[in-house]
């Protein structure tokens, strides 16, 4: 049986996630890249999977490898959804929620090429890092509240989480795996 510190670190492998109380533009742009070169590291390792890869986990109970790519992609679409209703809906105020593990277990959740979710993946960063950069500093500090995390985010704050998201489970995939690099 897993213990509750063991637990925690397979479900939180680079910590949960805490909305930062400010950012320094250095540190927006290094969010920023990260968004960006997400989809290349999880191609990466893409390339060092082997078929039986696909079904492996990372916890008991827990998406397999093909899911998380999926899943990565579609909550990258997402967050560039919500970005985008943020700033083009005045009445836009709560965050756009959908069921995860529904989606994750959605035929094509569960079945579609993990090459189709990276070129989705890629598709998007870019056109989500661009969007992004083009922020002025009055849209960074739109607002909504997200009432899963009981907590109002800014983009700035919404940037970080995205980042925080693909690295999360970038580590999971290492995980489930055991191709630590």
């Amino acid at each position: 049986m897993i213990n509750e510190a063991e637990l925690s670190r397979l479900k939180f492998p680079i910590g949960p996630f805490v909305a930062p109380e400010s950012l320094s533009d250095a540190e927006l742009e290094a969010l920023v890249e990260a968004i960006e070169e997400a989809p290349s590291n999880y191609r990466k390792l893409a390339k060092r999977l082997s078929p039986s890869d696909l079904t492996k986990t990372y916890r008991n109970g827990s998406m397999h490898v093909q899911q998380l790519y999926n899943h990565v992609a579609d909550m990258q679409l997402l967050h560039f959804f919500r970005m985008k209703k943020v700033l083009t809906e005045n009445d836009y105020k709560e965050i756009t929620l959908v069921n995860i593990d529904a989606w994750a277990n959605t035929h094509d959740g569960v079945q579609s090429s993990i090459d189709d979710s990276l070129l989705m993946f890629e598709g998007i960063a870019k056109r989500y890092a661009g969007l992004i950069r083009s922020l002025t500093p009055e849209q960074l500090e739109l607002s909504y509240y997200h009432p899963v995390r009981k907590i109002t985010l800014n983009q700035k704050q919404a940037i970080a989480m995205s980042a925080w998201h693909v690295k999360h489970h970038y580590a999971h995939l290492l995980i489930a795996t055991g191709l630590g690099e």
